[in-house]
C-alpha cells in the first residue's frame, strides 16, 4: 500500500481518494497519536487540549472542514475554527493561540477537485514523517472515545484573519510606497489578505484572480500561470507583479518587463540582501536538489554556502532548524524565513521581496539579474509503476549516459513527485538544446518502461 502521507501532508481528490470518512479517522488519529506521546496538552478552560483549522476556497474543504473538526472534537479535542486562511497562517495562529495542533485544508497548488490534508505541531512547524507514520498506522486501531464533559467544543475565531495580518506587518516594516504591484491571487486564500497587507504597506495594488467562488482557485492562474499576470504587469505599468498559489505558501514574482522570477531569483535576492545587512547567519542558504545550478555559482561567488536537501519545504525547514539557519526554500516558491515564519509564506515573501526593492532602489530586474539560471527542462511523466520504475535497469542506463555527456556542467534528477502521481524528469544543462534532448531521452524510456508495465 502507497504511503498515506506525501511530501507535503495528504492529498487526494476530493470525495473519491480523500473522503469526510478518512478525513475524520485521520484527525481523530492524529488527535491520540499526538496525545499518547504527550505531543497534545490541555489549554482550554476545561482542560482539553485545543486544535485551529483553516482551509481553503475549494468548495470540498467545507465538507472535509466539518469531518475534520467532527474527528478532533469526537477525540477530545476542542477546535477553534479559522474559516479561509492562508496555511501559513494556520502554522502562525497554532502558536499564537497556544493550540496544541494545527490543520489545514488544501492542496496547494493542485487543480480544484483535489484536496489536502496538513497538519502542525503547536509550535507551528509541520509533524515530522515519523509521527505521520504513526498517525497512518494508527487508523484502524480501536481507540477509546470520550464521552459526556470529555469531548471536544467548538467555536470561531472570527478574528483570525485580521491577526495574520498583523503579523505580517509587523514582520516587514519597510514602506512600499511609491511601488505599483500587481498581486495574483490564484482566487484562493490569498484573495484578501495580499492585497490588503500590501496597501497597508503603502504599495498600490491592483489585484487580479480574488475572487473566488469555491471552483476556480488556481483555475489558469496564480503561481503555476503566469500569462495573466504577465500581461497585467506590461498593461498597468506596474513595477512587479507577485503570484500566490492556492493556500498562499508560494510566491512568484514577474519584472516590470513581464519577465517571470521564480523562487532561485527571489532566494537569491533575499539571501543577498540579508548577507549585505550581516542578517544571514553563517552566510548560508538552504535550497532542495531542484534548485537551479545557477544559484549555487550566484551564492558562491558572493560568498554565501548553499545546501541542499530533498525536495519538500519541510527537509529545507529540518536543515535550517539543525543548523540554526534562517533563510531557506524551493525553485517553486516555497521561500522560509525562520525569523518571522515556521513555514513557507508567500504573502512574506512578496512583502520582503518588496521590502529590498524599495531599501535599494532597484529594479526587481536590476536586483534578480545577481543570478544567471542555466537552462533546466522538467518532463512530467504520468501512470508510471513508481516501484517498477526504481528497478528498471534500461532507464537508469540512459540516465548515466546523459549525465556523461552533461558532465561538469550539468545534471540530471528523476524522481517520483510526492503530491502527484507523476515521475519528475529534470534535466540542467549549459544549453537549452542540450537539456532539451537529455530530458527527452529519459522521458522515453520512463514511457517505455510504463508500456511494459501494461501488458
Amino acid at each position: 500500500m502507497a504511503r498515506l502521507f506525501g511530501t507535503d501532508g495528504i492529498r487526494g481528490l476530493a470525495n473519491r481518494e480523500l473522503t469526510s470518512v478518512l478525513a475524520t479517522q485521520v484527525a481523530a488519529a492524529a488527535a491520540f497519536v499526538l496525545g499518547q506521546a504527550g505531543r497534545l496538552e490541555g489549554d482550554s478552560p476545561a482542560g482539553r487540549p485545543v486544535a485551529v483549522v483553516g482551509r481553503d476556497t475549494r468548495a470540498s474543504g467545507e465538507f472535509l472542514e466539518a469531518a475534520v473538526v467532527a474527528g478532533l472534537a469526537s477525540a477530545g479535542v476542542d477546535v477553534l475554527r479559522l474559516g479561509v486562511v492562508p496555511t501559513p497562517a494556520v502554522a502562525y495562529l497554532t502558536a499564537y493561540t497556544h493550540a496544541s495542533l494545527g490543520v489545514m485544508l488544501s492542496a496547494s497548488h493542485n487543480p480544484m477537485p483535489d484536496n489536502g490534508i496538513k497538519f502542525f505541531s503547536g509550535s507551528g512547524h509541520k509533524l515530522p514523517d515519523d509521527v505521520e507514520n504513526q498517525i497512518e498506522s494508527s487508523l484502524a486501531r480501536d481507540w477509546v472515545y470520550p464521552v459526556g464533559d470529555q469531548v471536544g467544543r467548538i467555536r470561531d475565531l472570527p478574528e483570525a484573519t485580521a491577526l495574520y495580518v498583523e503579523h505580517l506587518m509587523a514582520s516587514e516594516p519597510t514602506e512600499l510606497t511609491g511601488l505599483r504591484v500587481v498581486v495574483d491571487c490564484a482566487n484562493g486564500a490569498a484573495s484578501t489578505v495580499a492585497p490588503e497587507v500590501l496597501r497597508r504597506a503603502g504599495a498600490e495594488v491592483i489585484a487580479i484572480h480574488a475572487a473566488p467562488d469555491g471552483l476556480n482557485i488556481n483555475e489558469g492562474c496564480g503561481s503555476t500561470y503566469l500569462a495573466d499576470l504577465q500581461a497585467a504587469v506590461v498593461e498597468h505599468g506596474a513595477d512587479v507583479g507577485i503570484a500566490h498559489d492556492g493556500d498562499a505558501d508560494r510566491c512568484l514574482a514577474v519584472d516590470a518587463n513581464g519577465a517571470v522570477i521564480d523562487g532561485d531569483q527571489i532566494m537569491a535576492v533575499l539571501a543577498v540582501g540579508l548577507h549585505e545587512r550581516n542578517e544571514l547567519p553563517e552566510a548560508t542558504l538552504v535550497t532542495t536538489v531542484m534548485s537551479n545550478l545557477g544559484l549555487r555559482l550566484a551564492m558562491e561567488s558572493r560568498g554565501i554556502t548553499v545546501i541542499d536537501t530533498a525536495v519538500g519545504d519541510r527537509y529545507v525547514l529540518e536543515q535550517l532548524r539543525a543548523r540554526q539557519l534562517t533563510l531557506g526554500g524551493e525553485q517553486s516558491g516555497h521561500v522560509i524565513n525562520l525569523n518571522h515564519a515556521t513555514t513557507g509564506d508567500g504573502v512574506l515573501t512578496a512583502m520582503q521581496l518588496l521590502a529590498q526593492m524599495s531599501r535599494s532602489g532597484r529594479s526587481l530586474a536590476d536586483l534578480a539579474a545577481i543570478m544567471t539560471r542555466l537552462p533546466q527542462v522538467l518532463i512530467n511523466v504520468g501512470g508510471v509503476n513508481k516501484d517498477l520504475l526504481a528497478q528498471a535497469q534500461q532507464v537508469h542506463l540512459v540516465v548515466g549516459e546523459v549525465e556523461a555527456q552533461l558532465g561538469a556542467t550539468g545534471r540530471v534528477l528523476l524522481r517520483p513527485s510526492g503530491t502527484e502521481p507523476l515521475i519528475r524528469v529534470m534535466v540542467e544543462a549549459f544549453t537549452l538544446e542540450q537539456a532539451e534532448v537529455g530530458a527527452e531521452r529519459i522521458a522515453q524510456a520512463v514511457r517505455e518502461v510504463l508500456s511494459l508495465d501494461q501488458y
